[in-house]
Formats: C-alpha cells, sequence, structure tokens
C-alpha cells in the first residue's frame, strides 16, 4: 500500500466514505445485485486497512499485532458478506 500524509489518507477516506455512501443508497444499482455490496465492503476494507497501518501506526509494529488486526478485519467483513449471501 501507498504512504500517503495523514491528511491526504484523510481525505480520501472522506472521499471512500461519500462513494459507499452513494453506493448505498443508489437506486440506480439494483437490488438484486451482489456487486454493489462486494463494492461497498470492498472500499470498507482499504479504509479499514488505511486506519491500521496509518492511524493506528501499525505499519511498522510487530509482524503479529498487523496481521492479527488485519485478520480481524477480514474475518468481520467476510461473516457480514456471509450473512447478507444467506440472507438473500
Amino acid at each position: 500500500m501507498f504512504k500517503f500524509s495523514s491528511n491526504t489518507l484523510w481525505l480520501l477516506l472522506l472521499v471512500a466514505t461519500g462513494v459507499t455512501y452513494w453506493l448505498g443508497e443508489s437506486q440506480s444499482l439494483g437490488h438484486a445485485s451482489m456487486v454493489p455490496v462486494f463494492l461497498i465492503f470492498g472500499f470498507a476494507f482499504f479504509k479499514g486497512l488505511g486506519v491500521i497501518l496509518d492511524f493506528m501506526d501499525l505499519r511498522h509494529a510487530p509482524a503479529l499485532w498487523r496481521n492479527l488486526l488485519v485478520g480481524w478485519l477480514v474475518f468481520v467483513i467476510g461473516m457480514i458478506l456471509l450473512a447478507y449471501w444467506i440472507g438473500r
């Protein structure tokens, strides 16, 4: 992942939040498709990764801590996607 300044990353997170809001509220994408859901959670993953690596300053931390938090993020997003897919 690229190394951005904190202000640049914060602005990117704001833009990603706006895009995910638009994807979630947009009626033109269709509710029968899983594509918007995967896009929203893809953005959520990269936003979480940015927070974990830069704002929590784990980019240079021991690999154990970094991997635990990224693994937790992947697990939570995966379980939400699985629940959404089963409930469809």
